[in-house]
């Protein structure tokens, strides 16, 4: 492959990589959550304990959230800068694969390993929505390629390696918490017992690296620890423990669920990647150190870990897919070419039928997505089954031409642009997933310092919309902790509620369609202003009489608003008088 063409290639890539963040409206609730909680560290000032809806959330560390918060302020807030940072680290990943990989077994080995993460599915979508998978992952492989290259060279030069493996597991750390020291712990222990290899603990440089990684990590955690003394027992025990050995957080799933998730997630790869890995195991030097073996027990340590765990969602692995994709680049040209016609033969079956069953998500019409989104959707998942189909069917031409390599470009290409173009279509639902476009309806109605409340339900992605936070009623969501810290910052029942609202001379409120037309019909009064295919966004009617010019002792007759905490990001309510409600 020409120098000229793999830079049209990685263009291309950064291209369609960057260039969709802000074609799709936010989805709730991941995508709000983690787009919000940086808006507020902007709007408040303070960066040391992070806030969702003006209460302490204290569910993960604050590295993301120091970024994006960072590129609100240097690029302003909106959906693309809120998902720069795990699109960033996905792209870095990808650069970092390709590095690691010419360093390691060539450039061909590189080149293919950057082509099957950039395409695999579940990479490209994490890449491309608003989680902390992404920077965890990043972070973790940091550590590892520092790790695989201490293991080679003078010993200065290990040093510098294991220093940079540090502080990639000290950023892992504060990407995502204690999981990144158990993932690298089981793999060292785990490389070393079934190889009987002391050698990589001679390596490790303990103290000065145990001394970076605190410099780094330790920081926020004393500081958030001070500031709020509730923090360690929260995030250490509840977060971490309780989470993983229990299903308190009602995430249980079968033990065979992350066997889906790679079969579904590592697309158009699954079958290729499986036959590498069987191959990865025999490679090994007698005395030597093996970055294949040590790879391989990454991903088996992961995938286990995450599989006995009580809390499973599906980008959880998504820290195996970089080893993968470097065990791919080295063994997937050299694969015989009956290995790969029978996976592409698979590849195009599924591609046909996605084709062939695309139209049936017209079926789904109903109360939460019309006829016309679904067609929306349809029409984009033809384009991606067509552009899985073809880009197969190139490289089934490639294969039986003994171009593997060539192949293998033409796969990845087809997996980056069909997965782009689901994203894209997924956008058509945003009506039901998303609160943007109730968002955009109201703004011109809608008047800083004035109560806002949310009513028995909480929409995550709708204080980005609108910057600011709303008074939840009735619904706690996952916002008990914070208040439970803070109980004044809520109201409990709906007919509290109502008895605020009476008071209020002018609020708005946001609630679900059902709970809207049971407070209309209660005589609650409203006037609504925004709807959309899950929520009435309401204002009440200012019926109050004019106030009153202030007399000399400077009293009125206004009614006072809400406390400004109820509205974080934007203008606080004043009483007639001037002063803060």
């Amino acid at each position: 492959m020409s120098r000229r063409l793999i830079w049209i290639l990685w263009i291309a890539l950064a291209a369609v990589w960057f260039g969709t963040l802000d074609q799709r409206a936010l989805v709730r609730p991941d995508e709000g959550r983690y787009a919000e909680i940086p808006r507020e560290m902007v709007a408040s000032g303070d960066w040391v304990t992070p806030r969702l809806n003006d209460f302490k959330y204290f569910e993960k560390p604050a590295l993301q959230y120091w970024a994006t918060a960072t590129g609100y302020t240097l690029f302003g807030i909106g959906e693309w800068t809120a998902r720069l940072w795990p699109a960033l680290t996905g792209f870095l990943s990808i650069l970092l694969v390709w590095w690691t990989g010419r360093r390691l077994w060539g450039a061909t080995a590189g080149h293919l390993a950057a082509a099957i993460l950039a395409s695999s599915l579940l990479f490209v979508v994490l890449g491309h929505l608003i989680t902390l998978d992404m920077g965890l992952s990043f972070f973790l492989q940091v550590a590892w390629t520092g790790f695989l290259f201490a293991q080679q060279g003078e010993r200065s030069e290990s040093r510098r390696w294991m220093l940079l493996a540090w502080a990639g597991l000290a950023l892992a750390v504060l990407s995502k918490g204690l999981v990144a020291l158990v993932l690298v712990g089981a793999t060292l222990v785990g490389y070393t017992l079934l190889n009987r290899d002391l050698s990589p603990w001679k390596r490790l440089s303990p103290l000065a690296g145990l001394a970076l990684f605190l410099v780094i990590a330790a920081p926020w955690f004393v500081a958030v620890s001070l500031a709020n003394p509730e923090f360690p027992q929260f995030f250490f025990i509840h977060e971490h423990f309780d989470r993983f050995l229990s299903t308190v957080h009602r995430r249980d799933e079968p033990g065979w669920y992350f066997f889906a998730v790679y079969a579904l997630g590592a697309l158009p790869w699954t079958l290729l990647l499986v036959h590498t890995l069987l191959k990865s195991w025999g490679r090994h030097a007698a005395g030597s150190f093996s970055p294949e073996r040590f790879l391989l027990l990454w991903i088996v340590a992961t995938f286990a870990f995450f599989s006995v765990s009580g809390s499973k969602m599906a980008p959880y692995i998504l820290p195996i897919f970089p080893a993968l994709a470097l065990l791919g680049g080295q063994h997937i040209a050299a694969l015989s070419r009956r290995a790969w016609l029978l996976h592409l033969a698979l590849l195009a079956v599924l591609a046909a039928a996605a084709l062939a069953l695309a139209p049936r998500v017209l079926s789904m019409a109903g109360q939460s997505y019309s006829l016309a989104m679904l067609q929306g959707v349809r029409d984009w998942l033809l384009g991606a089954a067509a552009v899985s189909l073809a880009s197969v069917l190139a490289a089934m031409f490639l294969v039986w031409k003994h171009r593997h390599a060539a192949a293998a470009t033409v796969l990845a290409i087809g997996g980056v642009l069909s997965t782009s173009a689901g994203l894209l279509g997924h956008d058509h639902l945003s009506t039901f997933s998303s609160a943007r476009s109730l968002a955009a309806q109201a703004l011109p109605r809608l008047k800083p310092g004035r109560p806002f409340y949310s009513v028995d339900y909480y929409e995550q992605t709708l204080p980005f919309y609108i910057q600011r936070t709303l008074t939840m009623v009735a619904t706690e969501n996952e916002l008990s902790f914070g208040i439970d810290q803070e109980p004044q910052k809520w109201i409990p029942t709906i007919e509290e509620f109502k008895l605020r609202w009476h008071d209020d001379r002018q609020a708005y409120a946001v609630m679900v369609i059902d709970v809207f037309e049971k407070l209309l019909a209660e005589g609650v009064p409203m006037t609504e202003i925004a709807r959309d295919r899950r929520y009435v966004m309401v204002e009440k009617p200012d019926t109050s009489p004019a106030p009153q010019a202030m007399g000399k002792s400077g009293d009125c007759s206004a009614t006072p608003g809400l406390p400004a905490s109820s509205s974080t990001g934007a203008a606080p309510g004043r009483a007639c008088d001037g002063t803060p409600n």
